[in-house]
């Protein structure tokens, strides 16, 4: 079922059986090499600081320790960046997977699309993973996979944010191409382009959630209520510290940018620990120029 009703949601939740994947098995990144800012994506992402200048070294270096870092819980492949795609550095918005299946985004800038197109990462899928490929680039539907679609991947539930990036044609088209059992949509509010900037599920028994992301705040309520008591509420300024772009990668740690870990209050931070979880920080303050942290840079192999 995909809809919009929240009295839908209240009553499918209690049938919703935690009996899938709660993390993912593997992960892919992309290098920032020849990193820099895209002006496309400034037009509709207002967390990318384009009055800045970038470090792209210090950008590969950021991006090697984070690399390094997930490779200690989870198999990690890196693919190459190109200076011609520079928002590449965030593949979860173009390339996902659910199990057995990729999955290719439609972007709604020119500059993205261009990565959906990359023979290399669409052949490690389907040649040496044999993964089917199911391929949502041409659907005529902006759809931009998990920036947009939030999976709670134990219950097989989605929570998609509609708006510039993601139309109700896309999310209709993931939620087939995923396998969802349920999928939730709402509009996210004014200025926010991805829902993974807004909340994220965390091995399916708790949510990190900045209400003020979405149009309605009683669609937040409403998620929240599913999820307590392991819910974690963010404040405007730690949504705009990538707070809630974090990511359970393992069912007892959950990952987010040392920006994001230092804006936590110390009450979030028990809250977490009494979920079962431990925070792994990462410093990323160049990539974190570019508008998306952590949770962006991070491919999910399922």
């Amino acid at each position: 079922m995909i809809t919009r009703s929240l009295d839908e949601f209240r009553r499918f939740w209690p049938t919703a059986a935690p009996d899938g994947p709660r993390c993912a098995t593997a992960a892919f990144l992309v290098t920032p090499l020849g990193f820099h800012l895209a002006e496309q994506s400034a037009t509709d992402n207002r967390y990318m600081a384009m009055q800045s200048s970038v470090d792209a070294g210090g950008a590969l270096v950021e991006h090697a320790q984070l690399s390094r870092r997930v490779s200690t819980v989870l198999p990690t492949i890196s693919f190459p960046g190109d200076a011609a795609t520079p928002d590449a550095v965030f593949p979860n918005n173009v390339f996902a997977t659910a199990p057995g299946t990729v999955i290719i985004g439609n972007m709604r800038h020119e500059v993205r699309r261009r990565e959906a197109r990359r023979a290399d990462i669409r052949g490690f899928f389907r040649d040496a993973l044999k993964y089917k490929e199911v391929d949502l680039s041409a659907v005529g539907a902006a759809a931009e996979l998990t920036g947009s679609l939030v999976i709670d991947r134990a219950r097989g539930i989605g929570y998609c944010g509609l708006g510039e990036r993601c139309d109700e044609a896309g999310a209709a088209a993931m939620h087939e191409a995923f396998g969802l059992r349920f999928t939730l949509c709402f509009d996210l509010a004014e200025g926010e382009y991805h829902t993974n900037v807004v909340l994220s599920v965390l091995a399916g028994r708790a949510i990190v959630i900045a209400p003020d992301g979405f149009a309605d705040a009683a669609v937040a309520e409403a998620i929240a209520a599913a999820y307590a008591p392991g819910v974690v509420r963010l404040t405007t300024r730690q949504k705009a510290d990538y707070a809630g772009n974090c990511i359970a990668l393992s069912e007892d740690s959950v990952w987010m940018s040392a920006r994001a870990a230092g804006a936590l209050a110390e009450d979030q931070r028990r809250l977490l620990a009494e979920q079962g979880f431990r925070i792994e920080a990462v410093a990323m303050p160049e990539i974190e120029k570019a508008g998306g942290s952590l949770r962006c840079c991070v491919g999910e192999i399922y």
